[in-house]
């Protein structure tokens, strides 16, 4: 078992990570910022360095400085948690140059998934269903509108190395490909030094299911079950919640069986995501495989009992695992509410500043993972994700009934944020039928946004 994990990330996710090993009495040493000195996760670790000014670039991006501390510390363990390095091939393979364990996959196997038009071709070959679009990446317009053409508008020019939305041109004819391609190749040159595109059919008002992977060094690999994450704003995920309410058990079986199937090919190893998205018709589509602990790995968590940065450490020291896919059983539903520090009715512009007062939620069926307090700086430097609200309950009915209350209880003043839109949201009628797509928020932000009388009821 590893016996020092340097934690190279900051806020709630650090937090997450310093627990798991706590627990494990494994010894942790904390990287910060100086935006961060004084932060949550810094009183929680064995140790705590600081490592540069607020900006991630000279701090918690600085590969040198990261490893420098990991290797004067002497760990044998690195967790990138989800953000900033987390994906990145080249930390992964200068960490384990280092001589310490990357908590992740090895750094091949993030650059070959992280290629998503490679990572199509790797689920095709195994048999997972992938979005109709072009064999590889498309060199130039004209090959792209041919491409599209085959099969009919509108479709998606989608950046090889994109992520988070970017790198992503909708064209709904001829006549706008052009310019999505090159407005979606520049756009992910800009951003990830790569302007590769390739081109997809796009699939009209989809919902977004995720399956949460674990895989070790042996070649075994099991899954613990879907995540709905259809509840999107602009390609980023407000609430989740597992079970999906929108899938039958047959169809979620061939999902979970596809999921492994997409680890197994990619020769994966800790946990990892596959993503799919479903249509009106129930077809279901590999889009991309997440290779890190995912935001909302908490609802997974709650209805398996599993502590994937428990087992992530398990396997990372070598360790097969501990778990057969029978001895996964799902109990109940969860569901997160990603709490931002920003201002919805402002385009969401991000409100950093200082808490003034907090009161977070608890009781029965509630966990929320966060590291704030009172007084604390919310820095624009980082994300304005600031806590995760999660409940669990015997159906769905009951989780949603106990999410109304905790955010109910929810109290966090001196910035704003989207506490109101996620309220409103758990009394959507159409969220509550499960009749939502990764477009609903913004199609219906301002009913969302409305302050109007709510019943307690469903």
């Amino acid at each position: 078992m590893l016996k020092r994990i340097l934690v190279a990330n900051r806020g709630e996710i650090a937090v997450r990570i310093l627990r798991a090993c706590r627990e494990m009495r494994i010894e942790t040493v904390a990287v910060y910022s100086e935006a961060d000195r004084g932060a949550l996760f810094t009183t929680l670790a064995t140790r705590a360095v600081c490592i540069g000014p607020a900006p991630a670039k000279d701090s918690y991006l600085n590969m040198d400085a990261v490893l420098t501390v990991a290797t004067e510390t002497e760990c044998d363990g690195l967790h990138p948690g989800f953000g900033f390095l987390s994906e990145n091939p080249v930390f992964a393979a200068k960490v384990r140059e280092c001589g310490i364990v990357f908590i992740g996959p090895p750094g091949e196997i993030i650059a070959q998934l992280g290629d998503k038009s490679a990572a199509r071709r790797i689920m095709r070959d195994a048999g997972v269903p992938v979005v109709p679009g072009s064999d590889g990446l498309v060199a130039t317009a004209a090959e792209a509108r041919k491409i599209a053409e085959k099969l009919g508008y509108p479709v998606f020019i989608k950046a090889t190395a994109g992520g988070g939305g970017r790198g992503m041109r909708r064209a709904d004819s001829a006549a706008e490909l052009d310019g999505a391609f090159s407005e979606a190749s520049g756009e992910a040159r800009a951003a990830f030094g790569d302007g590769g595109v390739y081109v997809e059919k796009l699939i009209e008002n989809p919902r977004h299911i995720e399956f949460q992977t674990l895989a070790d060094t042996f070649g075994d690999v099991i899954h613990l079950g879907e995540r709905d994450c259809t509840l999107q704003r602009r390609n980023q995920k407000v609430v989740e919640e597992s079970p999906s309410p929108s899938i039958d058990e047959d169809t979620r079986r061939a999902m979970g069986a596809a999921a492994v199937r997409a680890a197994k090919a990619a020769g994966y190893v800790n946990a990892g995501t596959v993503e799919f998205i479903l249509d009106g018709d129930g077809n279901y589509y590999f889009i991309e495989m997440n290779t890190r602990l995912q935001v909302e790995h908490p609802v997974t968590e709650m209805v398996t009992g599993v502590d994937i940065v428990r087992e992530q450490i398990h396997i990372a020291s070598g360790l097969a695992l501990r778990y057969t896919q029978e001895d996964i059983v799902t109990s109940g539903h969860a569901i997160e509410c990603r709490v931002n520090a920003e201002d919805p009715e402002n385009d969401f512009r991000p409100c950093p500043g200082r808490i003034d007062h907090l009161h977070l939620p608890g009781g029965f069926g509630v966990r929320v993972d966060t590291g704030l307090f009172p007084g604390v700086e919310i820095s624009p430097y980082y994300d304005s994700m600031i806590a995760k609200v999660i409940v669990h309950g015997r159906t769905r009915n009951e989780a949603v009934l106990r999410m109304r209350r905790a955010l109910e209880e929810l109290l966090v003043t001196g910035v704003k944020t989207n506490h109101g839109l996620l309220y409103m949201l758990m009394f959507s009628t159409d969220f509550l039928r499960s009749r939502t797509d990764t477009g609903f928020i913004e199609r219906n932000l301002g009913a969302l946004l409305s302050p109007v009388e709510k019943e307690m009821s469903l």
